[in-house]
């Protein structure tokens, strides 16, 4: 391979030597077009997978942490390593079926304003409807926005390359000079909302945020948190506060927090209740707790 490449690509992985093993695999079968390196970031996984997958793939990249440094961190400490004019961030629990990172590159370059782009993304199980072609913007108070054509069949919709407010933290491509305009990833996240929060830095600093569908990758989707996880429930209840405290100004960042306190909390532990996941109900409060106490 001649150095440097074109192309970093970067994932992390945490106790998924599967995920990530299928996620190399597909890059090496399918991408062709570009000159990349792979760079394999081990969140201090059990097992020692940081060697297996060394021992598998010698020609990859693999960086072992000896902590886990949570997902913005971890993406972080292969950034600092990506030696590719344009960096990739990508998810261990995805894979790809054609060559077209091409097209992202393409996207990239066919204007100034443009800082990131994002592939369409599809959810990898079922008739792999659509996960990701855009966002609404976050409401000021409430901090919710919906997925463009989330679940949506592709054949339902006019793929076209458009602007979004945020990127999907599943995979984003920029080139490797935006850190020092914007800076890298939150790491006070550790997991969830970063992304978002990252894109505000993004489009505050003047760039534009695209989605090319020319592009698609495949996504499994929450295999290392669980989809409905104390965990999970845990960063999501601190991190929308958080988020909150870091993009909302006087009286709507006070609203925000009454919202997620008063009404949001609250309500989801009713529906915990009604599923006896007293673990969950934990979790929310230990958020909530855990954010005053930053």
């Amino acid at each position: 391979m001649n150095f440097p490449p074109e192309l970093s690509i970067v994932t992390v992985n945490y106790h998924g030597l599967k995920d990530t093993c299928g996620l190399i695999e597909s890059l090496k079968k399918n991408i062709h077009a570009l000159t990349y390196e792979i760079i394999i970031v081990d969140n201090a996984s059990p097992n020692n997978e940081a060697l297996f997958i060394l021992k598998l793939y010698p020609d990859v990249k693999v960086i072992p942490s000896k902590k886990n440094l949570g997902f913005a961190g971890g993406n972080n400490l292969g950034m600092k390593q990506a030696q590719g004019k344009y960096i990739l961030l990508i998810n261990n629990d995805t894979y790809v079926e054609e060559d077209s990172f091409s097209f992202l590159i393409d996207r990239l370059n066919s204007n100034e304003k443009i800082g990131m782009v994002c592939p369409l993304i599809r959810y990898a199980e079922g008739n792999r409807p659509i996960q990701f072609f855009g966002y609404t913007p976050l409401t000021p108070i409430t901090l919710r926005n919906k997925g463009l054509y989330h679940g949506s069949d592709i054949k339902d919709i006019d793929l076209k390359a458009h602007i979004t407010p945020y990127a999907h933290g599943a995979a984003m491509l920029f080139r490797k000079d935006l850190l020092e305009k914007v800076g890298y990833m939150p790491e006070i996240y550790f997991l969830y909302y970063e992304e978002l929060d990252w894109s505000v830095q993004i489009t505050r600093g003047g760039y534009e945020i695209w989605v090319e569908p020319q592009c698609t990758i495949f996504h499994k989707e929450s295999r290392s948190t669980g989809k409905e996880s104390p965990l999970r429930c845990f960063y999501m209840t601190r991190n929308r506060l958080l988020f909150a405290k870091r993009n909302r100004k006087s009286i709507l960042r006070l609203l925000a927090y009454i919202y997620q306190i008063i009404i949001v909390a609250p309500g989801n532990c009713i529906r915990y209740i009604t599923k006896k996941r007293i673990d969950l109900i934990s979790a929310t409060l230990q958020g909530i707790t855990a954010f005053f106490q930053l």
